[in-house]
């Protein structure tokens, strides 16, 4: 978008403003905050008009509770610019999530160019990610560009150790992403309750590191019992909610010695402060690191604004399930329909 003259140009942007709401208002405003250079430059080269579209939640239709009305509140305070306008949630539509012709036309008309910035939604193709791109001149934004070039660096030649570390609950989600990148780490890292997937079946062609020792929970609840326990003598019918501290201290080691680093998952329940420390010990011990390092997915992400911590890393992804798929090497529709710059 550096490249395009959208003086006195109405511009369409799809930015990512899927955001927590609580009790209508705004709970955090990361990602809005990571659109705005996008929308300060469109207003600094003197658009027009800037119209701004995202998603936000999964509604089922028109559904007040995911209106964006305080959402676009929000970006007034924070933009304060008259040439800013939101329009409602995408999905309200029903022909947003199918790339329907007619709801693409009904976002692009009375606008003259359009501006993809919402990496955490081209890995969809969707009428306000890939159908607009087809109707109007079409060009990266910022947080795109800047997200394609970290995750990209990933990809390439990394600077080794290279440890990465994956957590969650299903290895299917992340599995794509440990066949493409896990054979050129050094150590990969597992935690939740994938280590246990893992444990029972690794599907990979490499060994990765499981837990030693785990907090172990009398019944899935956040006030359950609980004690430490090696992960082969967990008392029956307890679950492993969290890495134990032998576990916790010997990941850190080797993130210590790293000098390229990927982390997506959390390692365990991390959401119940009782089996949180895991997952606090692998944000402090990737902050602390002065390797390359690179956040992705929304649990994660969490776990480092809540700890304070989001700075201390080389990039925090917006994306999730955007930032798995380019890992796993897929193409993002959002993306592909962009056309390359000359030269």
């Amino acid at each position: 978008m550096r490249d395009a003259d959208v003086a006195a140009k109405r511009v369409l942007v799809r930015s990512d403003l899927n955001v927590p709401l609580d009790g209508g208002r705004v709970a955090d405003d990361t990602r809005i905050r990571a659109s705005l250079p996008t929308l300060q430059l469109l207003l600094e080269r003197n658009a027009a008009r800037v119209t701004v579209c995202s998603h936000l939640g999964r509604p089922k239709g028109e559904d007040p509770q995911y209106a964006l009305e305080p959402v676009r509140e929000r970006l007034q305070q924070l933009l304060g610019d008259e040439r800013i306008e939101v329009l409602e949630n995408t999905r309200f539509n029903p022909g947003e999530t199918k790339n329907d012709p007619a709801f693409a036309r009904e976002l692009a008309a009375d606008n003259d160019l359009f501006v993809e910035d919402a990496f955490g939604s081209v890995h969809r193709a969707h009428s306000s990610t890939v159908g607009v791109a087809e109707l109007l001149p079409a060009y990266a934004g910022l947080l795109l560009e800047r997200e394609l070039d970290e995750l990209g660096k990933l990809l390439g030649d990394v600077e080794h150790p290279f440890v990465l570390i994956s957590g969650g609950a299903k290895v299917d989600d992340k599995l794509g992403v440990l066949q493409n990148l896990g054979g050129k780490a050094d150590d990969v890292l597992v935690g939740g309750k994938m280590a246990e997937q893992l444990r029972e079946h690794n599907p990979l062609p490499f060994d990765v590191v499981l837990p030693k020792d785990v907090v172990a929970a009398s019944e899935f609840a956040e006030d359950a019992d609980a004690r430490v326990a090696p992960y082969d003598d967990v008392p029956p019918g307890w679950l492993g909610l969290d890495i134990g501290p032998e576990t916790r201290g010997a990941f850190a080691d080797r993130i210590a010695a790293a000098r390229t680093i990927f982390w997506n998952g959390p390692m365990g329940v991390f959401e119940w402060p009782r089996f949180a420390d895991g997952t606090k010990a692998v944000a402090e011990a990737v902050a602390r690191s002065d390797a390359y390092s690179v956040v992705g997915g929304a649990d994660s992400a969490r776990a480092l604004t809540e700890l304070g911590l989001q700075d201390d890393v080389s990039w925090l992804s917006t994306g999730g399930g955007a930032a798995l798929e380019l890992l796993e090497g897929k193409d993002l529709p959002g993306v592909s329909v962009i056309p390359e710059a000359d030269g």
